[in-house]
């Protein structure tokens, strides 16, 4: 079970640096999907910014510090569902991007806790 546990935090890890990154540079697809949904391009750095810290609680959770990994992937789970909900909200079926996160989100949260 570690060895998944490790993998999929990883994933996780890299996914949210990746589409934090792509947040702060304010890239195309970003803005797009943003605008689609209704969010104000104002908020694309602080989510950024709360999609990193997300990883790096998940940095911390695997380099030995399980309660910070375990409540940063709580915290990854309740923001993707929050931009599902917020896909739906806006009427935006393509959840196949959020969907993706949320899933690597709760995997990392539930491997944390067996």
């Amino acid at each position: 079970m570690h060895t998944a546990y490790v993998v999929v935090t990883l994933l996780a890890v890299v996914a949210n640096l990746a589409i934090a990154l792509a947040d702060v540079l304010r890239a195309k697809f970003v803005l797009a999907n943003s605008a689609s949904v209704g969010v104000p391009e104002s908020w694309l750095v602080p989510l950024g910014l709360v999609k990193a810290a997300g990883a790096a609680g998940l940095v911390l959770g695997l380099l030995g510090v399980p309660l910070i990994g375990t409540v940063a992937a709580a915290g990854l789970v309740l923001f993707f569902v929050g931009a599902v909900l917020t896909h739906l909200r806006a009427r935006n079926y393509a959840l196949g991007f959020p969907g993706v996160f949320l899933a690597l989100a709760a995997g990392a949260f539930v491997l944390s806790l067996a």
